[in-house]
């Protein structure tokens, strides 16, 4: 018994809708690149002559806003989760920075409790973030 084979067919890649997926990938790279990530509290900076600049990468960023409410790295906390949170990242990293970003209008009491835990943890890498004036 012969069998017949059948003709094959050439394989085909339709091009004709590849510019179209081209595009969308551009589109959602595009928006996809400009989320930003990082999340502040609205404050108004106390003001300096010189500033210096640290590496905005490696830190860990503590706000106190005008009624002495605490966020770490934008999301709110208390002064207990402060000091979790730096044990923790002096066991992950000893030299990262600890910026502490404070309201103009914040009274000293608060931005204290934040330097007092500081202090107690003998974490040396603390900077105070303001807004350079020229």
């Amino acid at each position: 018994m012969k069998l017949s084979r059948k003709e094959k067919k050439p394989f085909l890649i339709p091009m004709n809708s590849m510019s179209d997926i081209a595009f969308l990938l551009l589109i959602f790279i595009m928006l996809v690149a400009m989320i930003n990530y990082r999340r502040e509290i609205e404050i108004a900076f106390p003001q300096a002559r010189a500033a210096l600049a640290t590496d905005a990468e490696r830190n860990l960023e503590v706000w106190v806003d005008r009624g002495g409410a605490l966020h770490l790295d934008g999301f709110p906390a208390s002064i207990a989760a402060l000091e979790e949170r730096i044990i923790d990242l002096y066991i992950e990293a000893p030299d990262t920075r600890v910026h502490i970003i404070a309201d103009r209008y914040t009274p000293y009491i608060y931005i204290s409790a934040v330097l007092e835990i500081l202090q107690l943890l003998q974490y040396g890498a603390v900077s105070f973030v303001v807004q350079n004036v020229e």
